[in-house]
């Protein structure tokens, strides 16, 4: 006998007027899914006005404001500890959701040991993908990127931006680490953190879904060189305070093959293709991965000087 699919419950944070156009098509993308999420919830980061006018122009959905410290992280627990479905899917405001994606992260729990589930992510520029832009360094711009796996199986983590977990596994661990999110410009990597310490408390896994697909806004703004070197400053940073949080240097397993591995294969091809003349373009790309490495060095040794 079949049993019925679980009940989930969709939780979208927002902060500031300028994303309302990001967020309606947000919870537009998400009233589309076959079949619909039972419940969707909007947590709006300390702006009663905002809240106000969302409460007005989005009917249908749940508006709360955040009950936590201002950041992403209590934001998105508000909206989940409010949550009734048996499992909770975030995405974020500058996201849309493809045609499947809900109905791809929920089959996932058909296996009892899987307590989260996420999907690719690609980036959609505002303009175009820069020709000096390494793919390998799209999670720069909250996107999949280059040597991920493209298969479904089991992952260490996936991204907040389009997550599902259990909601009684999320419950139990407290949800995000409050002050430990992104809070205005300051980015912290609360999902890893996040999938790291729900797997360690109930032996669960995470799975990747690739067919489970969002696309993720990435306005001019962040499509600078500049943009680029910060990001990767932060998230240096925030990966060593990150594992000070967990259980030190394991926690940071995946960050390691990906610098063992999928770093120096793509600085290779592109030195190859610029020294064959292939255009200037693949040299730019070859300083920018040397570049985004020494930034995130340099955020590093700054978390490691400041926590010491």
């Amino acid at each position: 006998m079949r049993t019925a699919p679980p009940t989930i419950s969709v939780v979208i944070p927002t902060h500031h007027p300028d994303r309302l156009a990001g967020l309606r098509a947000a919870v537009d993308s998400v009233r589309r899914q076959e079949p619909p999420p039972a419940e969707v919830i909007v947590a709006v980061d300390h702006h009663p006005q905002l809240l106000a006018r969302i409460a007005r122009e989005l009917p249908g959905v749940t508006v709360l404001g955040n009950a936590y410290r201002q950041g992403v992280s209590g934001n998105r627990n508000t909206g989940a500890f409010a949550a009734r479905g048996e499992l909770i899917a975030f995405l974020d405001d500058d996201v849309v959701a493809h045609p499947g994606w809900l109905a791809g992260l929920t089959a996932a729990f058909d296996d009892p040991a899987v307590i989260g589930a996420g999907g690719r992510i690609e980036p959609a520029w505002e303009h175009r993908q820069p020709d000096w832009f390494p793919d390998e360094f799209r999670w720069t711009v909250g996107g999949s990127y280059a040597g991920q796996s493209d298969r479904p199986g089991p992952v260490r983590n996936v991204w907040s931006a389009g997550v599902a977990v259990r909601r009684e596994t999320f419950l139990s661990v407290g949800g995000f680490r409050t002050g430990f999110g992104k809070v205005g410009n300051r980015a912290r990597p609360e999902d890893t953190e996040l999938c790291l310490r729900m797997s360690a408390a109930s032996g669960g896994r995470w799975w990747y879904v690739p067919h489970a697909v969002i696309s993720h806004g990435v306005p001019v703004t962040r499509s600078t060189f500049r943009y680029f070197l910060r990001r990767c400053f932060a998230e240096g940073r925030g990966k060593i305070m990150m594992a000070g949080l967990l259980d030190g240097a394991p926690s940071l397993d995946a960050e390691q093959d990906y610098l063992r591995r999928t770093v120096p294969h793509a600085l290779r091809r592109e030195i190859a293709a610029a020294l064959r003349g292939r255009g200037n373009r693949h040299a730019a790309r070859a300083g920018a991965i040397l570049a985004g490495l020494g930034a995130a060095g340099v955020g590093a040794l700054v978390e490691i000087g400041a926590s010491r």
